[in-house]
């Protein structure tokens, strides 16, 4: 079983929406986000390790660069497919 699935909330796939498996595993994917977010907080432990304000900096940087790039996955791309001249 994929670890997407939570297999006791997870309905059968003949009765589940798209809408409702979105919901399920967007949740579930979201949350072990959350979690990994919260163990990189515990590497700030200044007794435990030793870091540089840039590495901080590139961490955080390569976090929103992939957060950026997820949402816009989810924006509507609209295309022009029509071909027109440019005119003089």
């Amino acid at each position: 079983m994929s670890d997407d699935k939570v297999s006791t909330a997870k309905k059968s796939e003949s009765t589940e929406s798209r809408n409702e498996k979105f919901c399920r595993i967007a949740e579930y994917r979201t949350n072990r986000i959350i979690d990994m977010i919260r163990l990189l907080g515990n590497c700030s432990n200044k007794s435990t390790y030793d870091y540089t304000p840039e590495q901080v900096e590139q961490i955080f940087r390569a976090i929103s660069e992939a957060t950026a790039e997820a949402k816009s996955k989810f924006t509507v791309k609209k295309e022009d497919k029509t071909f027109k001249l440019k005119r003089p």
